[in-house]
């Protein structure tokens, strides 16, 4: 069925349900197990679930550090696969999957080696120290399995393998809860392990959803996890191209997490009853990161599949309805989540100055949410399509320029209340997305790495430039 424009929207409708739903109830299952582990972890107490949450901020940190090579090999599998590429994708992945594994080396040895120094940054409350100090020896160890999962499932979705992920979702959180039970409480006459049992629950999980990912994708005879010799077939034509394209996405990551560091910094120098609050609102955060990653993935697979294929017309058209699509999308999430915002803070251990935060907290983030979604799903689309600059220039500069100075100044220098200090993170988000709309519209991020891609640029090139001539006459 087309529109009056033309635009085939049932078709692309489906094609993106098929990619978003289970994308998005993956990592809503995952959230899901985040807040059973806060949900589990609250009898302990508020103090137990700050510190938790931010050590889940260390692993956010570490997430910014790989993140830039999933987003640089997501580029390359979908466009590699959209030109039926096999062994772009098998050297994508090798090369993704060592990179990532590099940056997460980093990390792991600080959680494992020098957990003390790792909470002295995020706070200086005594008593958080030493229960994240616990919780991070331990969870350290599932890291590198996380990021093993993170890479096959990249490339899974990029490869319209998406159910194969959603399963393994499925059973390490199933995993993480079951064993959140026994250990933290200590059941079937094992001793109760509190926090520490809350890790060793994760570092199982994680190994639960590797073994998963491998176990199916040989069983359904998914080739290109176990191509291990092509994956390490790399020249210095390939190595440079990937690096090229990577170094803006990796820029952006570390650049950005450094930057919500020093935020957590800030946010961690408040009362404990903040920390508590914001440790919480980070796990509700995630149901809405959740649903809004269906919408990411789909961005990624639908327009770089476009784009490698030589149909760019189609990509640029993918491109702006996805947008309209996902900024609904989380709208009608936020309000509902916004109805049932209460019990679900008073089940997770808020009460009384904490509950009256976290109250605060998910209203600002319901309006800021939309807009936030809305320029991430654009910067998806823009890097997919072979432009990883221009977002990542944005992004980086607002941070900086205002993001940081306006929250270090309300949270150190004025002392201002810790809910405007939340607000002010998100004060570049209207700003961005004005200039993110017009460099959609401008088609310049169609930038093909693959020959079909490239063979196909100077006629779209043309087409728009006379679009926008007839437009402006």
């Amino acid at each position: 069925m087309k529109t009056k424009s033309g635009f085939p929207w049932k078709t692309f409708l489906r094609n993106l349900a098929v990619i978003a739903i289970p994308v998005a109830l993956q990592n809503l299952l995952t959230t899901t197990g985040s807040m059973v582990d806060t949900m589990m972890i609250a009898p302990l107490g508020e103090t137990s679930v700050g510190a938790v949450g931010l050590c889940a901020q260390f692993s956010s940190l570490m997430f910014s550090g790989y993140w830039g090579f999933v987003g640089g090999g997501m580029l390359f599998f979908s466009q590699y696969w959209g030109a039926k590429d096999e062994d772009g994708i098998d050297r994508s992945f090798g090369l993704t999957l060592v990179c990532m594994l590099a940056s997460t080396s980093i990390f792991t040895c600080l959680a494992l080696l020098a957990p003390e120094l790792v909470m002295s940054i995020y706070t200086d409350k005594t008593t958080i120290q030493a229960i994240g100090v616990d919780y991070l020896s331990i969870v350290g160890f599932a890291y590198p399995m996380q990021v093993i999962s993170m890479a096959m499932s990249a490339l899974l979705r990029s490869t319209e393998r998406v159910r194969i992920p959603l399963y393994a979702a499925i059973a390490s959180v199933a995993t993480n809860m079951g064993l959140n039970w026994v250990f933290i409480y200590g059941k079937f006459g094992l001793p109760a392990m509190g926090v520490r049992g809350a890790a060793l629950a994760t570092t199982c999980a994680a190994a639960v959803n590797m073994a998963v990912i491998l176990i199916l994708s040989r069983a359904q005879g998914y080739p290109y996890l176990f191509h291990f010799t092509k994956h390490f077939r790399w020249n210095r034509d390939f190595v440079r191209s990937y690096f090229v394209k990577c170094f803006p996405i990796l820029c952006n990551e570390i650049l950005i997490g450094v930057g919500n560091m020093v935020i957590n910094i800030v946010l961690g120098r408040q009362s404990e009853q903040a920390i508590a609050a914001i440790a919480v609102f980070r796990t509700l955060e995630g149901l809405v990161i959740g649903f809004f990653s269906g919408f990411s993935n789909a961005a990624s697979v639908l327009v770089g599949k476009s784009v490698g294929a030589g149909n760019l017309d189609t990509a640029y058209e993918r491109a702006k309805r996805l947008v309209l699509l996902c900024g609904c999308s989380i709208f009608v999430l936020c309000v509902t989540l916004l109805a049932v915002h209460r019990p679900l803070l008073t089940v997770m251990s808020l009460s009384g100055e904490s509950l009256e935060i976290g109250t605060g907290l998910l209203m600002i983030y319901s309006v800021a949410a939309v807009i936030r979604m809305c320029n991430w799903t654009q910067n998806d689309t823009y890097r997919s399509a072979g432009d990883a600059a221009y977002g990542t220039i944005l992004e980086i500069s607002f941070m900086y320029a205002l993001v940081l100075p306006c929250v270090c100044l309300t949270g150190l220098v004025w002392k201002a209340p810790f809910l405007l200090v939340f607000a002010c993170c998100y004060i570049d988000e209207p700003i961005r997305f004005i200039l993110m709309q017009v460099h959609m519209y401008s088609g310049k991020w169609v930038r093909p790495v693959t020959e079909l891609g490239r063979a196909a640029l100077p006629a779209f090139r043309e087409k728009h430039r006379r679009r926008k001539t007839q437009q402006a006459s």
